[in-house]
């Protein structure tokens, strides 16, 4: 949620930046509704005021004796008459509220205009390997080593689900584990295990709801929301507090299943895992000083690329464009992996920072030097999205005769494994 002093004094560069997003924004009723709003503010306090010396006179009048009947009604008067204002005044508050919860974040200045396809290339890791023979998709290699059973997934549930296999799924988890690890480890990192399921007024705190209910999943006849990343939990696990500045930056990460119903993707990536109703993924959340965001964003995206780089793949690292940033965001970095089935590379991790537009909404501040209390800055990073890094290591590390190697960092967490076959 964006400052209303912002929105109060500078409209111009809110509706500048719903632009850049590609779209358009009127801010007049939003303008008028506050003017009026301030405008009652100062009506109630006024009345206030009056019930308040009238009622002092009455008690005056009953001191000494006199008749207080007329006083009285005067001070019933005035208490109706603030009543009735006040309904007016807590009416246009939500629909403020309502506005401000529909208005994405700001674009950071330095990202590029456009959409989807123009995104700035930041630099570029390792090189696509040069096959001897045709690769095969990862779907192909999963079913021919039986690692990945597609139709009983569709069986068991829909389209979109998949069981993981002997030795797929130990791989998942593997992945999984090596993660963790080097999170914790060399990162520095705090480990999570969140819930799975979260009530709506922590996906209103990380921008998931109102606007995005579609993507979600619901549970019929609860407040529960089965997570879409664990960056709805663990950016609400220290939801209205105040946390010290010394502790700043705090940094955690937290494994979790994603569910997403993939609303609008009909007909995308429809093979394969790259694109589930239900997958896993290690995610890094930062609780940051709101002075060392912009540094905290490139040490979060670094911390993403070590995984990539101990594994091997080749990746590369971009800016999206303005209109492509998620509703939250001020700036992304999507990190994209080589995959050769795609002969393309295809986002495995969004490093993001939304500055303070998560923790106005989820009330998550600190006390500065001075005690100040001022709203932290929120980040996150996919560290990685794991059934899409299982899909790069099939197809990247595959040999000419339907096997797939194991990359050296994971070989520990394969039992001592060096090849699937």
């Amino acid at each position: 949620m964006l400052d209303l002093k912002l929105m109060r004094q500078n409209p111009d560069a809110v509706v500048e930046g719903v632009r850049r997003r590609g779209d358009s924004l009127d801010m007049t009723p939003f303008l008028d509704a506050d003017r009026r709003y301030r405008e009652l503010t100062v009506e109630i306090e006024s009345l206030q005021q009056q019930r308040n010396e009238k009622s002092k006179a009455i008690g005056q009048a009953k001191r000494k004796g006199e008749d207080a009947e007329a006083l009285m009604a005067e001070v019933n008067a005035v208490k109706e008459k603030i009543d009735n204002i006040e309904a007016d005044h807590r009416r246009i508050a939500e629909e403020l509220d309502a506005f401000r919860a529909g208005v994405p974040n700001i674009p950071a200045a330095d990202i590029p205009d456009g959409g989807e396809d123009d995104f700035r290339v930041e630099r570029t890791v390792g090189t696509p390997r040069d096959f001897a023979f045709t690769p095969k998709a990862h779907w192909d290699l999963g079913e021919s080593l039986d690692l990945l059973d597609f139709e009983r997934g569709a069986k068991v549930t829909g389209s979109r689900f998949t069981f993981y296999k002997k030795l797929g799924a130990r791989l998942e988890r593997a992945v999984i584990a090596f993660f963790l690890d080097f999170h914790t480890e060399k990162h520095g990192y705090t480990e999570l295990i969140p819930p799975y399921m979260t009530n709506s007024t922590s996906d209103f705190g990380t921008g998931q709801l109102p606007k995005f209910a579609e993507d979600m999943f619901h549970l019929e006849n609860t407040d529960y929301y089965l997570i879409p990343t664990a960056e709805v939990p663990v950016t609400n696990y220290h939801r209205d507090e105040i946390l010290a500045e010394k502790d700043l930056p705090v940094k955690y990460c937290a494994f979790s299943p994603c569910f997403r119903s993939e609303a609008g993707s009909a007909g995308r990536d429809t093979r394969g895992i790259i694109r589930q109703h239900q997958f896993h993924k290690v995610e890094m959340v930062k609780l940051a000083h709101p002075d060392h965001s912009w540094e905290e964003l490139e040490s979060l995206t670094k911390d993403a690329e070590d995984l990539l780089q101990a594994l091997g793949l080749p990746y590369r690292v971009i800016t999206l464009a303005a209109g492509d940033i998620g509703f939250s965001s001020a700036k992304t970095y999507d990190l994209e992996v080589w995959l050769p089935s795609y002969d393309n590379y295809r986002e495995i991790s969004s490093c993001s920072n939304f500055l303070d537009f998560q923790s106005r909404r989820a009330n998550l501040r600190f006390r500065d030097a001075d005690g100040k209390v001022r709203f932290v800055h929120t980040l996150n990073g996919s560290g990685l999205a794991v059934g899409r890094t299982v899909a790069a290591i099939m197809e990247n590390y595959q040999t000419a005769d339907g096997k797939i190697e194991i990359p050296e960092a994971l070989i520990p967490y394969m039992g001592g494994r060096t090849i699937i076959e």
